[in-house]
């Protein structure tokens, strides 16, 4: 799965800040995870709390939370948001790349482990605060993902800011960004959904974001943007996505996709069955596209009887 940042950007940022965040994440992938503890000890010391120090041990909450690590993964969460807190009363938060991302990891960190605990209602009230707190900020739609994701499913859909979503038909959503390549890595599984379920019913809409730049992070203004979107689509989704798609920052953060691609199955009634951020394998979509499409005819039958 891949964030909002730039993966260009993000390298380019690693490079710049000596490395730490890239040798965190390798000690992981390799198992290491004495070495990474030992990487973050030896750069506190000799740079202190910086951003990308603190993006870099955002991860270490991540690692634990993900082995199921609670106790340990709550500690370290809590430090990378009390630094995170500590360093926005000299900066704001969107000033760098790595503040937001060690900050928002913390919120979503903090977030997963209190549902993991069965207190979901303490994880939907703290997400909430969070997301208030961080309302005009970048991190507003990371928040939005871990709430919805405890609180969309069985709930209606939210409004498309230029986008109509049809009633009495089944849709799939597809969140995806121009620079995204897991986003394009599904467009084959996507076809084969739509070329099987859009004679059912099945509607796709593909709505997108500006992110302030287009090839290689190079700066752009929205004009610009616009149209590198619409090659992007021409060139790489042509066979999926027909015309020019609906461009909207607010749709993202409605959604919460702070991850794309991000996939939404809704039923007929307009009703969300399925909100996954993140890339879906084709029998997991299909399995979960068919449920919508064969409820309304179970409904029918049991209407006939």
């Amino acid at each position: 799965m891949r964030t909002r940042v730039p993966i260009l950007l993000l390298a380019l940022a690693v490079t710049a800040s000596g490395g730490i965040i890239e040798t965190v994440r390798a000690s992981f992938a390799t198992g290491s995870d004495a070495r990474a503890i030992q990487e973050l000890r030896a750069y506190r010391t000799a740079h202190g709390s910086t951003p990308e120090y603190l993006e870099a041990f955002s991860w270490l909450a991540r690692a634990e939370l993900d082995s199921h690590n609670y106790a340990p993964a709550e500690t370290f969460a809590l430090e990378v948001h009390a630094l995170s807190v500590e360093q926005l009363k000299k900066r704001t938060l969107d000033r760098e790349p790595h503040l937001p991302i060690a900050l928002g990891a913390a919120i979503e960190v903090e977030g997963s482990l209190l549902a993991a605990q069965g207190r979901r209602s303490e994880a939907v009230t703290y997400l909430q605060e969070q997301a208030k707190v961080f309302a005009a900020t970048s991190i507003v739609t990371r928040i939005r993902k871990n709430l919805l994701l405890l609180t969309l499913e069985g709930k209606p859909a939210p409004a498309l800011e230029n986008v109509v979503i049809p009633k009495d038909r089944p849709v799939l959503l597809f969140f995806w960004a121009h620079w995204c390549p897991d986003c394009k890595a599904e467009i084959p599984i996507l076809m084969r959904i739509r070329a099987e379920f859009a004679p059912k019913g099945l509607v796709f809409l593909a709505p997108t974001q500006k992110y302030g730049y287009v090839a290689g992070g190079v700066d752009a203004a929205p004009a610009i943007e616009t149209a590198y979107i619409e090659q992007v689509r021409r060139s790489y989704y042509a066979g999926l996505i027909e015309s020019p798609v609906a461009i909207s920052e607010t749709n993202f953060t409605r959604y919460g996709a702070s991850t794309t691609p991000t996939l939404v199955l809704l039923d007929r009634a307009g009703i969300v069955r399925r909100y996954h951020p993140g890339a879906m394998t084709y029998a997991e979509l299909r399995e979960a596209v068919e449920g919508v499409i064969d409820a309304r005819g179970a409904q029918k039958s049991a209407a006939q009887k």
